[in-house]
């Protein structure tokens, strides 16, 4: 249920996306990438980071819907990058230290981060290691007091503005997804280093692969429990989830807003192209499962804010989010035509941008793997 706080914060997203974002977002793309620390620090001051966080560390100790309300509005950027890199701080790279770190931690990393002084980045995926988390290589071997961590991370999102890591690593000589932790190494570790990569599509997002040589941190720095990282990490992909499915229904709003604004005006054949019969159908079609997957997230928030077990449904709305967004891309390029194929054309950065979403955080297979009961977690989610 949507009260007045919840549409008062509404519109103040919308209006900071549309006052503060959308008039750079050309020339972010332009850049390869986007100033995240004033970026962040200007949401936090109106109290955009850690929603459902706890005040003590910057939170604002909100219910979960608000976090929703927070990824649609900026699903309507003119771009993907910025409610990517947004995730990432705030639903992807601190789930895990916020519930399972030391008290240390969370004033070391966490506050900093909530307040946007400080950048974060989640790294996972692996060069030989991507939906199948438990095969990575990455290495903590502990001496004394500290970890050395040697390996390579690749498709870190906020990977080259980022200041800290949530690292995933193995701990122990277990294979599976036994014996590994999350670790948090600041980026000025030295033997870290980072590199550029190219993108299809969320080219301001600056993306970046990581070198691990022999980096040192505390073993204090580890995230909860020594080799329950994996666990954690299976925790904390099912927000990630849920911000990018989320974000797809603020992204496809308005990609069919600007798209049937534009078949009213464009003429062919001595009529609108919005009064082909065809084309009606067409909207109608991505109308109603846009309406459905919106419904179904507003039931996903309420499991959540119940403290369900979400992860199934959110692999659902993920596998639904991941076509639609496809599909609104298709039609929104088909009905623009030649302009449409243009690169000046907001669709060719919309299609670029949300292919992602079927892919990022856990390709469509996983998801259906997890519908039916057969993903990689086994019995190691307890």
């Amino acid at each position: 249920m949507h009260t007045a706080e919840h549409n008062a914060f509404r519109e103040l997203v919308r209006s900071f996306v549309e006052r503060e974002v959308n008039p750079q977002v050309e020339s972010w793309e332009r850049e390869g990438e986007m100033p995240l620390h004033d970026l962040f620090r200007q949401m936090a001051s109106l109290g955009m980071m850690g929603l459902t966080y706890d005040p003590a560390y910057g939170g604002q100790g909100a219910e979960h819907r608000f976090t929703m309300i927070l990824a649609e509005e900026f699903g309507r950027s003119d771009h993907g990058a910025l409610p990517m890199a947004l995730g990432v701080q705030v639903e992807m790279a601190t789930p895990s230290l916020h519930e399972f770190g030391s008290e240390e931690l969370k004033r070391r990393f966490l506050a900093p981060t909530l307040a946007g002084d400080v950048v974060a980045a989640i790294a996972v995926t692996e060069p030989d290691a991507g939906s199948d988390t438990a095969a990575i290589r990455t290495s903590a071997t502990r001496d004394g007091e500290e970890w050395v961590i040697n390996g390579s991370k690749m498709y870190i999102t906020n990977g080259l503005q980022a200041d800290w890591l949530c690292l995933m690593a193995k701990t122990s000589p277990e294979g599976g997804h036994h014996g590994m932790s999350q670790i948090i190494v600041p980026t000025d570790t030295p033997g870290l280093s980072t590199g550029k990569l190219d993108k299809l599509g969320m080219r301001a997002s600056d993306t970046a692969m990581v070198a691990l040589d022999d980096c040192r941190v505390p073993v204090a720095n580890t995230i909860g429990e020594v080799g329950r990282g994996f666990q954690q990490q299976m925790r904390q992909f099912v927000v990630e989830r849920m911000w990018a499915v989320y974000t797809t229904v603020g992204a496809c709003q308005r990609a069919l807003e600007r798209t049937i604004a534009y078949a009213k005006d464009r003429k062919t054949f001595g009529k609108r192209l919005v009064d082909h019969q065809h084309l009606q159908f067409v909207l109608a079609d991505l109308l109603a499962e846009l309406d459905l997957l919106r419904v179904y997230n507003e039931a996903l928030v309420d499991a959540y804010q119940r403290g369900e077990d979400t992860r199934r449904e959110a692999a659902i709305a993920k596998i639904k989010a991941g076509r639609l967004a496809r599909d609104v891309a298709e039609w929104a390029i088909q009905i623009h035509g030649g302009l449409g194929y243009m690169e000046e054309t907001w669709t060719s950065r919309f299609l670029r941008d949300n292919w992602l979403v079927g892919i990022g955080g856990g390709s469509t297979e996983i998801m259906q793997r997890i519908i039916v009961g057969l993903d990689v977690l086994g019995d190691s989610e307890a």
